[in-house]
Parts: structure tokens; C-alpha cells; sequence
């Protein structure tokens, strides 16, 4: 106990400063690089919550010194762990809770047991296990740790608990690594608050020094605290973000049962046999993954049908995909040689390639191509259409056939599907003549989409001038070839 007089070194939760209350809104520039400036109208899976985000705290301390409800201690299946966050409650609760935890006769991986306080703060202690993290077993690792959380936070709804501090559950003696167990973390407790946020006031994230940064900036993915930090964070979310609680999902063991297997609901029982029949193939049960390494012989052997094949080339999408979200791509993204503009004039959204940004020789391509499916995988959820500008590009900002080939085949279905239109500005005779041969002998689908654009007021007729930040070097080489073109709205200074 604090001697008479002294300040108690315990914390309040209710007086520690909530998410959003040091959050100023920054509102979307329209000359923002394409990362920053994802689309407002493209919702996220983790939509602005104002009443969510009053319940959340990121405080770095330590967890034994919070004035809660309940804190969390993490520790090992006997409940005798050593490590910092354990070691500090051990030490602040009193002898009494070792022999409290000796009555629990340990606890297992992903579980949670509830003891009370005794010298704390906090009323009670939900003590549970995280897994120890191997990446040959990542996905039992990501289940058990999800639910600590859940079990943690089920507990607590359970016993009425109006406020829980939450340690950081992933020890470093465990090995999980931290970015992907916050990922968990936040998400899980999102997921938690969206069903059953009547029944919680307060969670607490206390973390350590090492740990705030990465809380800091996965945060705003989950908990967006405006409009436009929900759009801004959209692009940086993992492919993985679980189903409906937060749950890690593998695909391919996902089964649904219903009460009569390969019958649609409204398949009367008279219509018999036969069209009981007729139905299958496209129920969940005649979609389940078969053997993928046969898959793969198959493939080689040119056998795989072409419904298999479309699966497998999701998957290699969704990979390339998950590499993009996950690499610092702010170097590709400062060249500003592909963003995101205004509409064409039948609401399409109109994306904008800058040739003469790209330096080829000097960059790593890969990296490009990763950027490219970064910015683009949202937008070609809808109709779209691409504004190339080859306007003064020299051989050094030439792309290369191979990783245009490489970029058509490695993007979703969705890409190709969605693009109504390639604006070609300014071509040069070469740069037709190269055009014509790819889009003739190693791709198709794309000649059709193209139109060659000598001027940018041949352009305007299919996009308003309002509608399309143009670099000034554009509009300077255009005015200077085709006559100046007299319009209200001056090229934008950042491009």
C-alpha cells in the first residue's frame, strides 16, 4: 500500500488521453501521391467508428500499474512465466496470487483464467497463454493467439467488466513476430467491439517502448479516426484481416453445411432426383480444393481445367499482393509516375501514367510492379480507364515488353475486365509501331482499349479538363506543338 499522503503509483484509465483525442483531421489533398490518396467512396472492412474508437487507449506502461476492471497477465501453461509483464504483476499483486494460480492447474495455449487482483488496482487478473511461434506452423500460431484475445475479451463480457488493460500477449521468449501479432490484436478486438462494444467502456492497450511505434501504426487500419484516415489506411491493410470476429481463415479448409447438401433453398422436395442432381458442381461442397500438388502436375502436363487454373492464378495475385502491402514502397511512389486523377466523362475513374517519371535503368522494376498492383488493386474493383503520357520519354524510360507481358499476366481477372479504356497521349510513330505488335502477338484483349492521342484537346472530348492533374511539362510540350489550349483550371505545381 502507497504510505499516508503519497501519490498512488497506480493509473486511472479514465484519466489517461483516448485514440482519437490527439488525432487533428488532415484533410485529402488532390495532388497526394496515390498511396495517401485512396479512394474516400472505396469503404473499408474497418469503417470509422466514433463510438468505437472512444473506447480505445494506446498508453505505454506498465500494465500492472493500470486502475481497470481486469488486466491481463501473459504467461506459459503452467503459469509460472518470467517475463517483464508477469515478473510486474507478480510483484504488485502480493504472495497471494501465487497460491490462487496454483488452484488453476495451469492453462492452456489460446485459453484465459480469471483470478482476482489482490494488491492491484484492478479488481481481477485474466491470465493467458500465447503460442510460441514457428513459421512452419504460422497458422495455428495466428489461431491460438486470436484466441487469447477472444477468450480474454469473452471473459469479460462475461463477468460484466466495464474496463481491461490488454498486455501485449506475444512474449519475445514466444517469437512472434510483432507487426503480425498486432495485426491480430487489433483486429480481433475491433471485431469484438463491433458485436458487443455495449458491454466494454475502456480497452487498454499498454505496451512498451519497443512495442508503441508498431501500435502507432497499425492502429489507424483498424480504428480510423475520420473519414479520411479510414481511406488513407485502406491500401495498407493485410490481405489476411480474418473473417467476421477477426478469425485467421485458411481458404482452402473452408467448408459450409447446410441442412441439405447440394440442393438450393429454394428447391422444392417434388422437383426429385433430378434436378437434385443437376445441382451439383456448383455448390460449396463440389468447390472444395483437391490435392494441390496434383494440381500443380497437372498444370505442367496441361491438363487443369481452366476453372483451376483461374483459382491458381488468384492465388499467385494474392501473394504478390500480400509482397506489395507489406514492402516500403515510398521510393516508387515519389517518382508520382502513376496516381490517381478525377473521372472521364461517364464517371470512370481515370488513373494516370507519367512515362517520363519512370526511370527504368535506375529503378528496381519489381518493386515497380509491386507498387503498380498496390495502388491499383482497389480502383479496378470498378471500370476505369489509364492516361498514359509518353510525351518526351527517351530510351531510358522505355518499358521493357517482358515486364509488360510479365505485369499482364501476374494482375486479377478484375484488372483487365475493368479497363474500359488506354488513353496513348502524344505517341511517337516507334512507340506505335511497338504497341501495335504487343497488343497483336503477346497479349489480347487490349488493342481494342487503346486510342492514340496526338493532342490534349482530342483528350478533353473524353475527359473533362477539371477531371486531370496534368504535369506542366505536358501541357508545355502540347501548347507548343498543337497551339496553347485556354482553360480555367491550371495544371497542378506538384507534378
Amino acid at each position: 500500500m502507497d504510505p499516508l499522503g503519497a501519490p498512488s503509483q497506480f493509473v486511472d484509465v479514465d484519466s489517461l488521453p483516448g485514440w482519437s483525442d490527439a488525432y487533428e483531421a488532415k484533410p485529402l489533398d488532390c495532388h497526394q501521391s496515390p498511396v495517401e490518396k485512396a479512394q474516400v467512396d472505396v469503404r473499408s472492412p474497418f469503417p470509422y467508428r466514433k463510438d468505437i474508437n472512444e473506447k480505445i487507449i494506446l498508453w505505454k506502461g506498465d500494465v500492472a500499474l493500470l486502475n481497470c476492471t481486469a488486466i491481463v497477465n501473459t504467461s506459459n501453461e503452467t503459469l509460472t512465466d518470467k517475463n517483464p509483464v508477469s515478473e510486474s504483476i507478480f510483484m504488485h499483486a502480493g504472495p497471494d496470487l501465487k497460491d490462487e494460480l496454483q488452484k488453476l492447474k495451469g492453462c492452456r495455449t489460446g485459453e484465459a483464467k480469471l483470478t482476482k487482483g489482490f494488491n492491484l488496482a484492478a479488481r481481477f487478473i485474466i491470465h493467458t497463454v500465447g503460442p510460441k511461434y514457428k513459421s512452419r506452423y504460422r497458422t495455428a500460431a495466428e489461431s491460438s493467439l486470436y484466441s487469447c484475445y477472444r477468450n480474454v475479451l469473452q471473459l469479460a463480457r462475461e463477468q460484466a467488466m466495464c474496463s481491461v488493460g490488454l498486455c501485449v500477449i506475444n512474449t519475445l521468449k514466444r517469437c512472434y513476430p510483432l507487426e503480425d501479432a498486432t495485426h491480430i490484436a487489433l483486429r480481433t478486438v475491433r471485431r469484438f467491439l463491433e458485436v458487443h462494444g455495449e458491454t466494454l467502456e475502456k480497452v487498454v492497450f499498454a505496451v512498451s517502448e519497443l512495442e508503441e511505434a508498431t501500435y502507432q501504426k497499425l492502429l489507424p487500419l483498424y480504428f480510423p479516426r475520420s473519414l479520411e484516415e479510414e481511406a488513407q489506411s485502406l491500401p495498407y491493410l493485410p490481405a489476411d484481416i480474418g473473417n467476421a470476429e477477426g478469425e485467421p481463415v485458411v481458404p482452402e479448409r473452408q467448408i459450409r453445411i447446410t441442412e441439405k447438401p447440394g440442393v438450393p433453398d429454394d428447391a422444392s422436395d417434388e422437383e426429385g432426383l433430378e434436378a437434385d442432381l443437376s445441382f451439383i458442381g456448383s455448390h460449396a461442397f463440389a468447390r472444395m480444393e483437391g490435392d494441390v500438388d496434383k494440381q500443380r502436375r497437372l498444370i505442367l502436363q496441361g491438363q487443369l481445367s481452366e476453372a483451376a487454373l483461374q483459382k491458381q492464378h488468384q492465388r499467385n495475385y494474392n501473394r504478390w499482393l500480400c509482397q506489395a502491402r507489406a514492402e516500403d514502397l515510398s521510393d516508387i511512389a515519389s517518382l508520382k509516375a502513376l496516381y490517381q486523377t478525377g473521372v472521364d466523362n461517364c464517371g470512370r475513374t481515370v488513373m494516370v501514367v507519367v512515362g517520363r517519371n519512370i526511370p527504368v535503368t535506375l529503378i528496381d522494376m519489381e518493386k515497380a510492379l509491386l507498387y503498380f498492383i498496390h495502388v491499383m488493386d482497389h480502383i479496378a474493383v470498378k471500370e476505369y480507364v489509364l492516361v498514359y503520357f509518353h510525351t518526351l520519354t527517351n530510351d531510358y524510360n522505355q518499358l521493357d515488353s517482358n515486364f509488360l507481358k510479365k505485369l499482364y499476366d501476374v494482375v486479377d481477372a478484375k484488372y483487365k475486365r475493368n479497363l474500359k479504356a488506354l488513353y496513348f497521349v502524344h505517341p511517337t510513330f516507334r512507340s506505335k509501331v511497338s504497341a501495335w505488335f504487343f497488343t497483336t502477338f503477346t497479349v489480347s484483349g487490349l488493342k481494342d482499349k487503346i486510342h492514340y492521342v496526338e493532342s490534349l484537346q482530342q483528350l478533353f472530348t473524353a475527359i473533362p479538363p477539371e477531371q486531370i492533374d496534368l504535369p506542366p511539362f505536358v501541357l508545355e510540350y502540347d501548347a507548343r506543338e498543337n497551339g496553347p489550349y485556354y482553360s480555367s483550371y491550371p495544371p497542378s505545381p506538384d507534378l
